[in-house]
């Protein structure tokens, strides 16, 4: 995450993640499922404006996004507030940029942000360790917020170790108009008795192959998308068509991206994809790690 200080705001960019591996291992007795799986934060981001006020307030870009104590923002603010017993309170603006419902973790990173901004703001003086700790209580992925740029991630995904980043990854996300539900994807899951392994895109990872990279990507969340909404499969074939590294849907969908093997690949791709928008409704971004 980025943050700077302007005037009274204290301003930080909150990144999207993709997954370039994705395995369940079985459903917990907490009801979530027990996965492993490779996270990377991409250059795709929210802006969150804090200033200090008397109440919590937060103020959204997106007319279709609650402000209210639903949204994980006002949660974490509230959660913080909570255990540290501050009484400030802050104006929080948010600019969307990240898709919602995408599998992007635009909610979980503008969560991990508004701990981090307000511990700041605030001068709670929490570290990176307690703050994450903290965020696994209203969010599986908001930890690996704190461990950028990638991380592998067990558990519910708030167990979060990290991993080196030797090359930027250069990708091109196809972000759909439509959503998909989590909870939705997640409950049509199928879990197999031999899951995947993912050490081996662990040491492409290690070595920068990117090749290698794309050709053991893997989500086992696809599968349940595709059955959902069958857009998700036709635009995975969509991408695969472009040549890239590989392509894969990210978390629970609705996104899905192409690993492109440089900048130059990464904007051929995008040029192939813009010329089927005008048939499909789906916005083409492209991007790089932290």
């Amino acid at each position: 995450m980025y943050t700077t200080n302007y005037l009274d705001d204290l301003i930080i960019w909150a990144p999207a993640k993709v997954n370039l591996f994705l395995e369940t291992l079985g459903k917990r007795p907490d009801g979530y499922h027990e996965i492993a799986t490779l996270m990377v934060a991409v250059r795709l981001f929210d802006t969150l404006v804090f200033r200090e006020a008397s109440d919590i307030t937060l103020h959204c870009s997106q007319r279709a996004l609650s402000t209210g104590p639903d949204n994980l923002v006002m949660r974490a603010a509230k959660l913080l507030q909570d255990r540290t017993g501050c009484k400030k309170g802050a104006n929080i603006r948010l600019v969307k940029r990240i898709p919602m419902a995408a599998g992007l973790a635009g909610g979980s990173t503008d969560a991990a942000a508004t701990l981090l901004g307000l511990n700041q703001l605030w001068q709670l003086g929490l570290s990176k360790g307690d703050l994450a700790k903290l965020s696994s209580e209203i969010g599986s992925d908001i930890p690996f917020f704190f461990h950028l740029p990638a991380a592998w991630c067990t558990g519910r995904g708030e167990i979060v170790e990290p991993v080196k980043l030797p090359i930027p990854l250069h990708f091109v996300l196809l972000c759909p108009a439509f959503g998909l539900s989590t909870a939705n994807v997640y409950k049509h899951v199928v879990n197999i008795e031999t899951p995947v392994s993912g050490d081996a895109i662990k040491l492409a990872l290690a070595k920068g192959d990117v090749d290698s990279i794309g050709q053991l990507m893997h989500n086992r969340l696809q599968m349940a998308a595709e059955q959902i909404e069958p857009r998700v499969a036709e635009y995975a074939r969509m991408l695969a068509e472009t040549s890239p590294a590989g392509c894969l849907m990210s978390g629970s969908g609705s996104t899905l991206f192409a690993l492109a093997r440089s900048s130059e690949d990464a904007e051929r791709i995008a040029a192939s994809l813009k010329t089927r928008r005008k048939a499909h409704d789906f916005k083409v971004i492209t991007s790089l790690t932290l």
